[in-house]
This record gives C-alpha cells, structure tokens and sequence, in this order.
C-alpha cells in the first residue's frame, strides 16, 4: 500500500511538474546550460516527458517503463544542476539560492529522486 501511495504522489509530481514547463516556461529556460542551446525546445520537451512519463506511473502497465524512463530523465538532468552551480546558483529574475542549496539538490536531493523513480519500477 505503501508503495502504491508513493508511486501515485511520484506520478502527480511529475505531472504538474511537467505542466509547469508550459505555465511558467521563463523559470526553467535560464536553468538550461547554454552550451546545449535550444533552451525553448528542451524546456517543452522536458514538459511533455515529465507528463508522459508521470502518468505512465498511474498506469500498471506502463509503470516500469515510465519509472525507468524518469530515471533515465534524471540523468540527463544532471548537467542542469552542475550549470546552476556553476552560474552561483542565481538566475537573475528567477530562482536564486545560496550555492550549499543548489549543492545539496545535485547530491543529496536528486540521487534520492532518482532511488524513487527505481522503487516505481515495482
């Protein structure tokens, strides 16, 4: 039961998370490493998986698909995080934290959301 509680809570996190690339598109852009390019492409593709993947999670027979798939996500969010440090862990206008935040996220926070999307896999 337990379980099954997370994987729906990890499912509508995404979700809205996903929906947020869409409502406040300006938040993330800045967010995207500059060598990658195309920030406005990767902000919507990255919404469009994050909803995808998290209602995958809701259903039985795409869930471990999804969570592997969110997994996989995760590890190509990675690059994300080391820019948001690099930058000082400010986005003029937009989210700006002290740095140990932005180092806390990158090795504590996000290795536990990858260990989650691996326990939906169940």
């Amino acid at each position: 039961m337990k379980r099954k509680i997370s994987t729906r809570i990890q499912g509508g996190f995404y979700l809205i998370a996903g929906v947020n690339h869409f409502i406040d598109p300006d938040f993330y852009l800045d967010l995207i490493p500059h060598a990658i390019g195309n920030f406005v492409l990767i902000n919507y593709l990255s919404g469009v998986a994050e909803i995808l993947l998290g209602v995958g999670l809701f259903i039985t027979k795409t869930r471990k698909v999804a969570a592997l798939g969110i997994f996989a996500m995760l590890l190509a969010f990675i690059p994300s995080h080391v820019y948001f440090i690099q930058i000082g862990s400010c986005v003029d206008g937009g989210l700006c934290v002290p740095e140990w935040v932005g180092w806390l996220r990158l090795i504590v926070i996000h290795p536990l959301l990858l260990l989650w999307a691996l326990s939906a896999r169940k």
